[in-house]
């Protein structure tokens, strides 16, 4: 805070040693206490529901395993340069994919920088270590902005009180049902508080340039929660303008200070007289000081925002979602510990939190227009939750797949300011304590039927509340005695100065035993709950370690891709190493699903995993020469690693890009998946019979001695070959399209009887059935690698090909043809590559016997032109902030301080206050 913001406190004198004892800033000291508050409850959290690293059981539910541990695990290696790709492309997921989107939209934290600090094979440690910062961070962040909202000159509030509800919002319900498994959403945690503070700046005409620099790391690190916390923070600005006045921290019709509390004098305007007029232009002035703030902080993170902006444009779209609000009784209670729920809003806050939150509109030592807007806002936010459109505002016009109520975060954090408000001059009123008693008590009798409602919800709640009561009866008496006891003890006061002091410390004992508690007990419960309920991961362990070790040993890249294949979990290529199929991205491209889902390859995630397929004609396809195979040596099990075996199987196959006859051609993904292998391949290579269905047998003749397959994308249930063992499809549409896979070998009379046993309706392809002649397949492979490139070279995100002499009609790249590939024959141009059934395809005239094809992330010429404005935008208004303080660029009379309009007369009387307060301590 500058000096004139924040005059210096006085010094304070130890009479008993005589000396002078330095004073607490607790500016510093609330968020210094919450951060280390909240990740050690956290921890404690995480130890009682015995999760790794604290205990034996996976934390890898829902996406946490399938997406974010193997993004963070490639991280470390590409940071470290170990990998074949780079910042543009990665070249180890599906078949090659644009990474700088990814990047964007997962890893772009500053937090996820840290993972270089730990062993390649202890990414979930690494990322358990990020998350406990990140909620740390959101703890300092909040704590931070609540110690500021005060009175100017001296603190509103006590800064334990500051810290504690700061953890409370690092750890609301949110945070444990949803950002500790989707990490990335933590960003917009932290972003929230700091870009109130923006907003508080911006109110006042301060940090003209920190207040950019924040919002853009806030949109860089996750620009999707960024957007929500930006939404927030306009929402807390208009409640500050309404409720303080621009210049002072003033009210400017209630005579109270910035933080609702009474007794400080109305504002004057410029002229030193009040004036309405004068009071709507500094909350105009402030509001165009926070559009220009946020538009400039959007625009220096437009590089990586409009990539990612772009990359969706181009994703695989998911089925259109139709937004239900949850009912009212399971709203209320998700503001109870221990529950857990996806499709509910996670608001719990913590017991004596909220009591505090919900004691503002009571609380009569809070000015009426403050208690009356922060009541309103919040009532009004929790209303928004459950309305289409303005759900649709929160989400950037797009209902999301999952989870509806990801922009919780901003309502619990609203909710806590409340009760800073409520709790900062002083302990409620006993009267304001009764009616927020009173209404908790409406609410959790309302939300006792919410199916969220766990076993130990009531009796945390109640033990929580019942010590919370205890505290504030300690702090109300310790009140009564703080006139005589505190600042107006005289020295003939018989009562030991150490009295005054035990209760105070009581009551903060009590509260922080209640708010810690409960929610560590919430957390422990929330944590059990999503591991039986939800999809799961096991931890790394040998079984990954081998498999590891064996892609390492046989990849050869780019003589010919190696495939990891499947474990559980997903993303294989990116925490093992190899160049599959296998990719779980947001922005997978609608082109890559499409093209692998007609070749008979399988998805998860509405089309935006797809997953690697065992197949000999799709390994030919994207030469896949070495493919590892791998079983778990005991069951898979949540409470252990997971160990396993793991073999190389290699295979003869056509180089990375191939030569084709005639020109690009297109692939029909309703077709038979066999006839698009075959188009591909550029051979006939399936015997592909009639069918004849009865019941739930299927029949059939194949020519003896070839290999049977069975593509049924949307089958759930069991197929066997007579005799044989039975396979497993999962097909669950449209979320889950099953692969197609191998039944056995067709016996010596030709005969094919296929069992089925499904467990839903039976749903199969007019062409369900492929027999593979392998001496065809070999044929068809060796005239493409005879014809194909004699050389392949690829770096970072390009890939050179030679081709023989003389080659005509078609190169085709075994990579999807995604936006964003150029590609030139011999010494042309490069232009934007075309496609061959969805693969890069380029043109061949006889004379070039070089392709090159290179990748630039759609967005990026756009998104790197915006930040260059927004950066010399920002220099401008730099310089024009520092001309109108009226001292030269570079000059800094007042060290770390930022830019202020205040008049140089000002500046100098306030460092004059400050060093005569100094002097008056010396």
């Amino acid at each position: 805070m500058p000096p004139a913001a924040t005059p210096a406190p006085a010094p304070d004198r130890d009479g008993a040693r005589g000396g002078l004892r330095a004073t607490r800033n607790p500016l510093l000291l609330a968020p210094a206490a919450a951060g280390p508050l909240a990740a050690l409850v956290f921890v404690l959290a995480t130890a009682l529901a015995r999760s790794h690293p604290l205990g034996p059981y996976t934390r890898n539910v829902v996406d946490l395993g399938q997406q974010y541990l193997p993004y963070h695990a490639y991280w470390r290696a590409l940071l470290l340069g170990d990998t074949h790709g780079d910042a543009f492309l990665n070249w180890n997921s599906g078949f090659g994919a644009g990474f700088l989107g990814d990047i964007g939209t997962y890893l772009s934290s500053p937090f996820s920088l840290l993972v270089v600090l730990f062993p390649a094979d202890r990414p979930e440690l690494a990322l358990y270590v990020i998350t406990v910062l990140k909620i740390a961070a959101a703890g300092a962040a909040m704590a931070a902005l609540l110690i500021r909202l005060r009175p100017a000159g001296r603190a509103a509030g006590p800064w334990p009180l500051a810290a504690l509800l700061g953890a409370a919002y690092a750890l609301s319900g949110w945070t444990f049902n949803h950002g500790a498994s989707v990490p990335m959403w933590l960003d917009g945690l932290i972003a929230f508080p700091l870009l109130c503070l923006v907003a508080e700046w911006a109110r006042t005409g301060r940090r003209p340039v920190l207040g950019p620099l924040v919002v853009a790391v806030a949109w860089i690190a996750n620009f999707y929660t960024a957007y929500m916390a930006t939404l927030g923070a306009a929402l807390f600005l208009a409640v500050r303008l309404f409720t303080a006045d621009a210049t002072d921290g003033t009210d400017a019709t209630d005579g109270t200070n910035g933080a609702g509390v009474t007794g400080a004098a109305p504002a004057a305007d410029a002229q030193g007289t009040p004036g309405a007029p004068s009071a709507a232009r500094r909350r105009l002035a402030a509001l165009l000081r926070a559009g220009w703030t946020v538009c400039l902080g959007v625009g220096l993170a437009a590089p990586l925002v409009l990539v990612v902006f772009s990359g969706t444009k181009y994703a695989d779209p998911t089925p259109e979602t139709v937004f239900a609000p949850a009912s009212w009784t399971e709203l209320f209670g998700r503001l109870l510990p221990a529950t857990a729920q996806v499709n509910t809003p996670a608001l719990f806050i913590g017991t004596p939190a909220l009591v505090l939150a919900l004691s503002l509109p009571f609380n009569r030592a809070v000015a009426p227009r403050v208690r009356r807007a922060w009541t309103v806002l919040i009532v009004l936010v929790t209303l928004s939750l459950q309305w289409g459109p303005t759900h649709l505002l929160w989400h950037a016009g797009a209902s999301p797949n999952g989870n509806p109520y990801r922009q919780t975060f901003v309502l619990c954090g609203l909710l806590l300011v409340a009760a800073w408000l409520s709790a900062a001059p002083g302990v409620p009123c006993p009267a304001a304590l009764l009616g927020a008693a009173v209404l908790l008590g409406a609410l959790a009798l309302a939300a006792r039927t919410s199916p969220d409602i766990d076993a130990w919800t009531y009796p945390a709640a109640g033990a929580a509340a019942l010590l919370a009561l205890a505290a504030a009866l300690l702090a109300l008496r310790a009140a009564r005695r703080a006139p005589a006891g505190h600042a107006g003890r005289s020295a003939a006061d018989p009562r030991p100065a150490g009295a005054s002091r035990a209760l105070p410390v009581a009551a903060a004992v009590l509260l922080l035993a209640a708010q810690a508690g409960e929610t560590a007990v919430g957390g422990m419960r929330v944590e059990r709950q999503q591991r039986a309920e939800v999809a799961w991961a096991p931890r790394i362990g040998e079984w990954q370690r081998a498999v590891g070790a064996e892609t390492a040993r046989a990849d050869a890249w780019p003589a010919y891709r190696t495939d990891p294949g499947p474990l559980p979990g997903g993303n294989e290529p990116l925490l093992l190493g190899g160049e599959g199929a296998d990719a779980y991205s947001s922005l997978t491209t609608e082109n890559t699903s499409r093209t692998l889902d007609s070749l008979g390859f399988g998805h998860y995630a509405k089309g935006r995993h797809p997953e690697t397929l065992d197949n000999p004609v799709t390994d030919a396809i994207f030469s896949i020469g070495a493919r590892v195979r791998s079983e778990a040596t005991e069951p898979v099990r949540q409470d252990a690693a997971p160990r396993g075996t793991a073999t190389t199987a290699r295979t003869p196959v056509p180089p990375l890009v191939t030569v084709r006859p005639g020109g690009p051609g297109a692939v029909d993904p309703a077709d038979s998946a066999f006839r698009n292998q075959e188009l591909l391949l550029g051979a006939a290579v399936y015997a592909q019979p009639a069918v004849r269905r009865t019941g739930t047998t299927l029949t059939a003749r194949c020519p003896a001695g070839t290999a049977l397959w069975f593509w049924a994308p949307e089958y759930h249930g069991t197929a066997a070959l007579a005799g044989a063992a039975p396979v497993d499809y999962d097909g669950r549409p449209p979320a889950v399209r099953a692969a197609m896979a191998t039944l056995g070998t067709v016996p010596a009379d030709g005969r094919i009887r296929i069992d089925l046993v499904p467990e839903k309706g039976l749903t199969l392809p007019d062409r369900p059935v492929g027999c593979l002649d392998r001496a065809r397949l070999a044929a068809a492979v060796a005239r493409l690698t005879a014809t194909g490139a004699t050389r392949v070279t690829a770096t970072g995100h390009t890939l050179t090909a030679e081709l023989p002499p003389g080659s005509t009609g078609t190169a085709v790249v075994a990579v999807p043809r995604t936006t964003g590939w150029r590609c030139a024959a011999g010494a042309a141009a490069p232009v934007s590559a075309r496609s061959h059934r969805g693969l890069i395809a380029v043109p061949l005239d006889g004379r070039a016997t070089r392709v090159s094809c290179s990748y630039r992330p759609p967005g990026v010429r756009l998104g790197a032109a915006a930040g260059a404005a927004a950066l010399l935008a920002l220099l401008a208004t730099a310089l024009l902030a520092r001309r109108r303080a009226g001292r030269p660029a570079g000059a800094s009379p007042e060290g770390r301080q930022e830019f202020t309009d205040r008049p140089r007369e000002a500046r100098s009387s306030g460092r004059d206050a400050d060093y005569a307060a100094r002097r008056t301590g010396a």
